[in-house]
């Protein structure tokens, strides 16, 4: 009965998530696994399995699969380079077309980008559930050694990390299935093969993100010797930002104001301490990170680096066209004599390039960002003055760190000059592409904010209105039999 289990759930990764794989994803810990082998170990190791689809470490839901969109984690393709900001090589050449296809909006849904994008959500979605059914099942976790603390802290990060995964795929493909515990056999597959209303997937992202905020301990890190786990800080910021991506303006300042009264964050000194290698986990920005790690069995290093090593990953002019003069934030992101992506990287000296193990993480959500989304949600509701006063702390921070090249500057103050609202929402919009340059949100606001025809016509792209949505991966329409159907266009 256990092979005859195991077996089904791999099937059903294949038939529903698009992982045609020749062996299991690395990481996973299977349902027979926690079943049969009850112990605090394996039940923290399905959690911690969860978090790597989060990793830009390479072929974690494939092996050198290119084609299907696998070999790495695609947000850089379907955001920085969708949005106009990246180039896919520094050196144009035919070099893995498809990603050309997605910057110049040339694509159909057979593209591999959007099987990639599908693929590593659902199969984090499969490992939230596995984990929180497990950490539900009272009877199973009183066999164990685990705290109800512990207990209650590894359900409140497999909660938010099941929001973190479905909070993409609704912004990139709007309607999508809805899993919320582990199926038991193929007749249960077919009857989530099609597409929930993105309002009824909003509401569980919801009522996941409360979850989370009511399980997981006060503090800055949920776990101090693990400081990389989701943290009360990182379910409160997600609560903010799910109702910023619904214009729920007070809403957003709600949150963002509890989290600043908890005061374990603020904006660093120097721009780059977010993303140095140096300092992660020391510094006090980031807010949630994947912690990629050198020297790992299986791999936990950044997969991004190897990339570069072959010319991925570069800026558009109209990117670097973007940035004041003297601006030390383009540096910081990219510098073009070098073809380094410093903040990629994670050093300013190019060691990491070309090397899959590379130990920079991969930063999700950071203060500066937050900070922006409060500036926008009181711009949005008429304070706008208090909105540009907090870009201004953002750009005073920028101005403040010492040049890469040695030079200094002074980058105008928004704030005090009388601006309208709509003159304040630009400034706020165009504040956050320089300050999050290369960070994969850019497609993503220009989508909510309904600029993206205009914006990305304007650059020469083939941008369409039916565009703001992703199109389904085709292979998931033809394995349910019909039973999701295409987004409109495509």
């Amino acid at each position: 009965m256990k092979n005859i289990t195991k077996t089904v759930i791999i099937a059903l990764s294949v038939i529903l998530w698009g992982c045609e794989l020749d062996e299991e994803p690395i990481g996973l810990i299977t349902k027979d696994q926690i079943s049969s082998e009850p112990t605090a170990s394996t039940i923290t190791s399905s959690v911690n399995s969860t978090y790597q689809l989060l990793s830009s470490t390479l072929n974690i839901v494939g092996n050198w699969a290119w084609d299907d969109g696998q070999v790495t984690k695609n947000d850089f393709i379907l955001q920085d380079i969708a949005a106009g900001d990246m180039n896919k090589k520094w050196n144009p050449d035919g070099d893995q077309a498809w990603m050309d296809e997605i910057a110049a909006f040339n694509f159909t849904s057979m593209n591999g980008a959007f099987n990639g994008a599908w693929s590593y959500d659902y199969e984090g979605i499969s490992r939230a559930n596995q984990a929180i059914a497990t950490l539900e099942n009272t009877e199973v976790v009183s066999t164990t050694s685990l705290t109800e603390e512990e207990r209650s802290r590894l359900l409140g990060e497999a909660y938010f990390l099941r929001a973190f995964y479905y909070f993409d795929l609704v912004n990139l493909f709007g309607d999508v299935p809805l899993l919320t515990e582990p199926l038991e056999d193929f007749e249960a597959a077919y009857e989530v093969s099609e597409r929930a209303p993105k309002q009824e997937v909003l509401n569980l992202i919801s009522d996941d993100l409360e979850s989370a905020a009511n399980l997981l301990p006060m503090g800055k890190y949920s776990s101090p010797s693990e400081p990389w786990r989701v943290s009360l800080g990182a379910a409160k910021a997600m609560q903010a930002k799910l109702a910023l991506y619904q214009e729920e303006w007070n809403t957003v300042i709600s949150h963002i104001e509890e989290l600043q009264s908890w005061g374990y964050y603020s904006l660093n000194d120097h721009y780059f301490d977010a993303f140095d290698v140096s300092k992660e986990f020391q510094e006090d920005e980031v807010i949630f990170a994947y912690d990629h790690q050198e020297q790992q069995n299986p791999g936990k290093g950044n997969g991004l680096a190897a990339l570069m090593g072959w010319g991925f990953v570069a800026p558009t002019d109209d990117f670097k066209a973007a940035f004041e003069e003297g601006d030390p934030r383009l540096l910081y992101t990219v510098e073009s004599d070098e073809q380094s992506v410093h903040k990629l990287l994670g050093t300013t000296d190019g060691r990491y390039k070309g090397n899959d193990d590379s130990p920079g993480n991969r930063v999700y959500i950071r203060y500066a960002d937050v900070l922006l989304w409060k500036a926008e949600a009181l711009i949005e509701t008429g304070e706008v003055e208090a909105g540009l006063e907090i870009i201004d702390q953002i750009r005073v921070r920028a101005e403040n760190t010492p040049a890469l090249d040695g030079t200094s500057t002074s980058l105008a103050k928004v704030s005090g000059e009388g601006y309208s609202q709509e003159k304040a929402l630009e400034i706020l919009r165009h504040e956050r592409r320089l300050e999050l340059g290369f960070e994969s949100h850019r497609f993503n606001d220009l989508r909510r904010w309904g600029i993206a025809e205009e914006v990305l016509t304007e650059m020469g792209k083939n941008f369409q209105d039916y565009n703001y949505l992703y199109p389904i991966p085709q292979g998931e329409i033809d394995k349910s039999g019909g039973q999701i159907d295409q987004n409109p266009g495509y």
